[in-house]
């Protein structure tokens, strides 16, 4: 076999190759399943995820009470800005049915650690590793709070930092 014939082979199989990627690459981006983003009214999907004191928190068992759902990131200023008034509504709603749970966006465990102290937060805060609840919800930009009521609907969506002012006026909204 000369030069030629071999170079041709390769080339041949390098261009397979290729094809054959091109083919699965759109093979997967069609047959994905398409997430729908959550809209009022829409039953809030139910997630699993532990917090940073070792604690599983399933979004079903919180059905009775309100849940204001946030997202957020220890690098976003706004998040970083609601962050104390989310706590100081969490201490007097606690008690009322009104529940925080936050969910941060697949950050270490040790940086979560750290702003929680930082800003001496109460609330359940939990890391979504791999990005599910984030991408079940359509999570995008932070910080974005979900407003469920206590039969687990989605009541309201929030973009944006929220004032105490407004995070109070949530609460009340799905107090029960």
């Amino acid at each position: 076999m000369d030069k030629k014939q071999r170079r041709l082979i390769m080339r041949s199989a390098i261009l397979a190759l290729l094809g054959a990627a091109l083919v699965f690459s759109l093979y997967a981006n069609f047959t994905k399943d398409k997430v729908e983003a959550v809209q009022k009214g829409d039953m809030a999907r139910d997630f699993v995820l532990t917090d940073l004191d070792g604690n599983t928190h399933k979004l079903s068992d919180y059905k009775g009470q309100g849940v204001l759902l946030n997202f957020w990131g220890t690098w976003c200023k706004p998040c970083e800005y609601e962050m104390p008034f989310m706590d100081n509504q969490y201490q007097i709603y606690k008690e009322q049915g009104v529940q925080i749970l936050a969910v941060n966006v697949g950050e270490s465990n040790y940086s979560v650690k750290k702003f929680a102290e930082k800003h001496q937060l109460t609330f359940p805060i939990m890391i979504d590793k791999n990005k599910q609840v984030q991408t079940a919800y359509k999570v995008d930009p932070l910080p974005v709070t979900f407003l469920i009521d206590k039969n687990g609907r989605i009541v309201d969506t929030l973009t944006g930092s929220l004032s105490e002012e407004s995070i109070q006026k949530h609460m009340e909204r799905i107090k029960p």
